[in-house]
């Protein structure tokens, strides 16, 4: 099986590249929805995140409200680093047990991990291979201003507080621009799809030879 990390910034359109390569065939795994599944009320980390950031995040319903909890990290770099530093490794073991159950009911195909902060952390070296999603900036901001109801110092502001895509983008092996349309989109995931079909068959065949 093939393993690919999919990255980019906030608003850029990674989670819509994601479902297609849901629909073209590709296992994907939210890195967000583990972190959602490991704060779950009654886990290990849930404890952890209140010990260190108090009930102030939780909701009525004493779950943690990712809400609250960003606009704490948001401003604040040490306690980002903290957040991190407590989620971070739980959120890889969990990936890393979530691509083994699937190689175990299907030792072929492709596994798409999507992960906003896996330049970041460095997590992209678990992958064969990277895929950035970027977009022009302006239509960032708009995408944050509608999606989010941020103004639009908001949306640069939370835009700036991000590892620059053009960072991201060196280190990619493939690369989507989601400025155009969905359809545009669509193709260029298609497009590196085939190509990630490709690189598993002779994975496939050098492990045999």
């Amino acid at each position: 099986m093939l393993h690919a990390g999919l990255t980019g910034n906030i608003a850029s359109g990674k989670t819509y590249a994601a479902s297609v390569f849901s629909l073209l065939g590709a296992h994907v795994i939210d890195a967000d929805q583990v972190v959602h599944d490991l704060l779950a009320s009654g886990t290990k980390t849930y404890f952890k995140i209140i010990d260190a950031f108090g009930d102030q995040i939780l909701g009525s319903d004493r779950e943690v409200d990712r809400r609250k909890l960003g606009q704490i990290v948001f401003s604040d770099s040490g306690k980002r680093s903290t957040l991190n530093s407590l989620t971070h490794p739980e959120v890889k073991a969990e990936i890393r047990r979530r691509i083994s159950e699937l190689e175990r009911a299907s030792p072929g195909g492709i596994v798409v991990v999507d992960a906003a902060l896996m330049v970041e952390t460095g997590g992209y070296k678990m992958y064969d291979c990277l895929i950035v999603v970027k977009c022009d900036p302006a239509l960032q901001v708009l995408r944050l201003m509608r999606r989010d109801g941020f103004s639009e110092a908001e949306a640069r502001a939370r835009m700036a507080s991000q590892m620059p895509i053009e960072e991201k983008v060196k280190l990619a092996d493939y690369t989507i621009d989601t400025s155009g349309t969905l359809k545009q989109t669509q193709s260029q995931v298609e497009s590196i799809y085939q190509e990630l079909l490709i690189r598993e068959r002779k994975m496939k065949e050098h492990r045999q030879d």
